[in-house]
C-alpha cells in the first residue's frame, strides 16, 4: 500500500468498522456478550521468555504464581509459534501479516523498522474506538512515522530499539530510574522499568475504563542486560543456580508480580469479566549455553533458533465473560492469528483490501471449530541485508516440521526434534518445500526488502535523533564500526547537525557528508560533540555519513541530531 493511499484506507476501515457495528447493533459473533460495550483486550508479551521459564510448565525451580493462575484460567494454545528473535514477531503480531511483508526482518542495523504504511491493530481498534496504549517495547522504529505513537497508539510510554541499554538509548540508560518516551517527549522515570510499565498501563486502563481499550504491555525483561533487584534473585542464587539463570528468573519473578498487580487492578475496577487478557512471549529463551540449569521444557535450540525451543512460546487466553477457560487447544497458532481473532472478538471489520495472513482463532476458542482444516506456517530468520531461500527456515503443519527444507520431523512423535524422518517420508519433504518456495516468492514479492528511510525535517518530529541501531552498512554498533544512515530529507533548507561520539582520544577530523554535501571540522582531543550549522539540504532521499578520522583509521559517531531550523 502507497504512503498517500494510507490516510484514505484507514478511514474507509474505520467507517466499514463502526457501519458493521452499527448494522449489528453494536455486537459481532463473539463481542458483547454481557452488554452494549465492546471488550477490552489486553496483550501481554513478555521479551526473551522461554516456553520452559513458567512454573506451570513443570520448571523446577522458576516461582510465577500469578501466570499459572492466569494458565488455569485460560484456553492455552499448546502449540503456539512466533519468530525466532522479538522485532519480526512484534511486527507480525501488530499487522497479522507475516514479517517479510512489512520490512521488520532482523532486530538492528537498520533492519527492524517496520513500514509506515502497513496498518496495525492499534489502528484498527482505535478506529472502532477503542482507547489505545503501549507500555514497554515497540521495537519498530524510533523516529516519525515509524513510531508506535504514528501508529495507533494514543498513549504510549516506551524506551528506544530493542531494549533499555542499546545504542538508541541515551548513554548510561538503565533498568532502573531509566529515561523513556512519554508520547514523544524523554522523561526520566524513578523505579524499575517492568513495575514503571505496568504502573502506566493501570494508570491508563483506570483513566479510560469507562470506554473499550487495548493496552499493550510488552516487557523488555527478561532481555538482557540481566539487571534486577538482588531480592529477587538472591532465591535462586540460594537454589544453587548459575549467575545467569538467577537472575533471568527473578526478572520473570518480578514480572510475574506485576502481572497480579495488573490482574486485582481490572478487578478492582470491575471490568475483569469483559476484558480479554492474552499472554506469550516474543521467542525463545536468550542467553548463553552456560545455563545448565535452565529449564528448556525438552525442547531443542533457543531464541534465534526455528527448533522449537526457538518459535514455540506460550500463549494463554482468558475471557471470562464469553469463554470458558482452564482448556488446552492442540490446533497450531501463530502471531499472524492474533490481529485477526481480536477484530473477531471486539466485532471491528476488517476491509477486504487489507490482506492478512493470520487467521481467526475464535471459533477454536469458542468450541465451534468443528472442522478445523490443517495449515502451514511460515518462519525464518537470519542475519543479513535480504533473507535467502531455505536459511534458517522452517514450515509448521498441524503433524510434520520441516526445517531448512531438508530436515524432517514428526512433532506429534518427537517434539524433541530428535529423529530427522525425511528420508522417510520424501513426499512430505516435496510438499512442504514447494510449499515454502511459493510463499517465500509471495511475502518477497510485496515490497522487496529495502528497509525504510528516515525522514529529517518533517514538523512531526524535529529534531531527530539517528542512532546506530538503525544505521546501514556496519558489521555491528560498537565504536570500532563504521555505519551509515538512508534518510529522506522532507523539506529542503537550512539544517544544524551535532554530532555525538565516545571522547576522542587524540586530535580527530570530524566528516560530515550527504548527497552532494560534504563538510568537516578538526576537533580535539577529549572532544564529545560538534555541530555543523546551518548546512542547506536539498529534499529527497540520501545517504547520511558522519566519520571519525584518527590515527589513521574511520569510524562512526554515537547519535546524529538533526534540526531543520526552519520548522522551528
Amino acid at each position: 500500500m502507497k504512503d498517500s493511499s494510507r490516510r484514505e484506507f484507514l478511514e474507509r476501515t474505520f467507517a466499514s468498522a463502526l457501519g458493521c457495528a452499527a448494522l449489528a447493533g453494536g455486537s459481532a459473533a463473539y463481542a458483547q456478550p454481557t452488554g452494549q460495550r465492546r471488550p477490552n483486550v489486553v496483550l501481554i508479551m513478555t521479551d526473551d521468555q522461554g516456553f520452559g521459564d513458567l512454573g506451570r510448565h513443570g520448571n523446577p525451580h522458576i516461582k510465577t504464581p500469578n501466570l499459572d493462575r492466569l494458565h488455569d484460567e485460560s484456553l492455552r494454545f499448546t502449540q503456539f509459534y512466533v519468530c525466532p528473535v522479538c522485532a519480526p514477531t512484534r511486527a507480525s503480531l501488530m499487522t497479522g501479516r507475516y514479517n517479510y511483508r512489512t520490512g521488520a526482518i532482523d532486530t538492528y542495523l537498520g533492519r527492524a523498522m517496520m513500514h509506515a504504511d502497513e496498518v496495525t491493530m492499534a489502528e484498527l481498534l482505535g478506529g472502532a474506538g477503542y482507547r489505545t496504549g503501549i507500555f514497554g517495547k515497540w521495537h519498530l522504529g524510533d523516529t516519525y512515522p515509524l513510531r508506535a505513537m504514528d501508529n495507533g497508539f494514543q498513549e504510549s510510554v516506551v524506551h528506544h530499539g530493542g531494549g533499555i541499554g542499546q545504542p538508541s538509548d541515551p548513554p548510561g540508560n538503565r533498568y532502573f530510574d531509566p529515561v523513556l518516551k512519554h508520547n514523544g517527549e524523554a522523561k526520566r522515570y524513578t523505579g524499575y522499568c517492568t513495575d514503571i510499565f505496568t504502573d502506566a498501563a493501570m494508570a491508563f486502563i483506570e483513566q479510560n475504563r469507562e470506554h473499550p481499550f487495548f493496552v499493550y504491555l510488552s516487557t523488555n525483561a527478561p532481555h538482557t542486560p540481566l539487571q534486577i533487584a538482588e531480592e529477587y534473585v538472591e532465591p535462586y542464587r540460594a537454589m544453587g543456580l548459575e549467575e545467569e539463570t538467577a537472575k533471568v528468573y527473578g526478572m520473570i519473578t518480578n514480572i510475574d508480580d506485576n502481572v497480579g498487580r495488573l490482574m486485582k487492578k481490572l478487578s478492582a475496577l470491575g471490568v475483569a469479566q469483559d476484558t480479554i487478557v492474552i499472554f506469550l512471549t516474543d521467542n525463545g529463551a536468550q542467553g548463553s549455553r552456560h545455563q545448565p540449569s535452565r529449564y528448556s521444557a525438552n525442547q531443542r535450540g533457543r531464541k534465534g533458533s526455528v527448533y522449537e525451543g526457538g518459535i514455540h512460546v506460550p500463549c494463554f487466553v482468558r475471557w471470562p465473560a464469553a469463554l470458558e477457560g482452564g482448556k488446552a487447544i492442540d490446533r497450531i497458532a501463530a502471531h499472524i492469528d492474533l490481529l485477526p481473532t481480536f477484530l473477531d472478538a471486539c466485532g471491528v471489520a476488517c476491509p477486504d483490501e487489507l490482506h492478512l495472513d493470520g487467521r481467526s482463532l475464535m471459533p477454536l476458542l469458542a468450541g465451534e471449530a468443528t472442522a478445523w482444516p490443517d495449515r502451514s506456517l511460515f518462519f525464518q530468520w537470519h542475519r543479513g541485508d535480504e533473507p535467502e531461500p531455505f536459511r534458517a527456515c522452517a514450515v509448521r503443519t498441524q503433524r510434520y516440521k520441516l526445517v531448512d527444507g531438508k530436515e524432517l520431523y514428526d512433532l506429534l512423535a518427537d517434539l524433541g526434534e530428535q529423529e530427522d524422518v525425511a528420508g522417510q517420508h520424501p513426499d512430505v519433504v516435496a510438499k512442504l518445500r514447494a510449499e515454502y518456495e511459493a510463499w517465500f516468492k509471495d511475502v518477497s514479492e510485496t515490497r522487496g526488502y529495502a528497509p525504510p528511510r528516515i525522514l529529517l525535517g518533517a514538523p512531526q518530529e524535529n529534531p531527530v535523533t539517528l542512532t546506530r541501531q538503525d544505521w546501514r552498512g556496519a558489521q555491528g554498533w560498537s565504536d570500532r564500526d563504521l555505519g551509515h544512515w538512508e534518510v529522506d530529507v522532507v523539506q529542503g533548507g537550512l539544517y544544524d547537525c551535532t554530532l555525538r561520539f565516545t571522547p576522542v582520544r587524540t586530535d580527530t577530523t570530524v566528516t560530515l557528508k550527504l548527497g552532494g554535501l560534504r563538510q568537516q571540522q578538526q576537533v580535539a582531543k577529549g572532544s564529545e560533540a560538534c555541530v555543523f550549522r546551518e548546512m542547506p539540504l536539498d529534499a529527497g532521499p540520501g545517504r547520511l555519513e558522519a566519520i571519525l578520522r584518527f590515527n589513521g583509521r574511520s569510524a562512526g559517531v554515537r547519535y546524529v541530531d538533526v534540526l531543520a531550523r526552519q520548522a522551528q
